[in-house]
């Protein structure tokens, strides 16, 4: 029997990946919320700016639940939920309604989904660019 070992993601983790995507985003004059849940779904880190459209929290967190419950990028999922797409009919057979709008992106470690980063405030091209640079700082 062999055991296969990796590090989950830490609190720490989760704090540079929210200060990554927060400063990412003001350098681009964007105000954002940004949210980071560990594997089993859990909130290790979030950041919601007074300045940011209330909502944004929630999208935040919604990305990143989406993220990691499908393990891809929500911006790669947009086709899947059309009519006819591979997950049409999923967000309403889940608990809690997935988002498919970019700005999701699972975080891996040792091959192993670890967690997700979720970013909403921007456009959604933003949003998936401020989450790509916060995972990429994290490797």
């Amino acid at each position: 029997m062999s055991t296969t070992t990796f590090t989950p993601l830490t609190t720490e983790d989760a704090e540079l990946l929210v200060a990554t995507a927060r400063r990412a985003a003001e350098d681009a004059g964007v105000t954002v919320s940004v949210t980071v849940l560990d594997a089993g779904g859990h909130l290790l880190a979030f950041r919601r700016d007074d300045r940011a459209v209330l909502i944004s929290g929630e999208t935040s967190t919604r990305k990143a639940y989406t993220a990691l419950q499908l393990d891809a990028p929500t911006a790669d999922l947009v086709d899947a939920v059309q009519p006819g797409g591979l997950f049409h009919t999923l967000p309403t057979a889940l608990d809690r309604p997935l988002l498919f709008i970019a700005g999701g992106i699972p975080v891996h470690r040792d091959g192993r989904l670890i967690g997700a980063i979720g970013v909403g405030g921007g456009a959604p091209e933003q949003d998936h660019g401020f989450a790509t640079e916060a995972v990429r700082a994290l490797v």
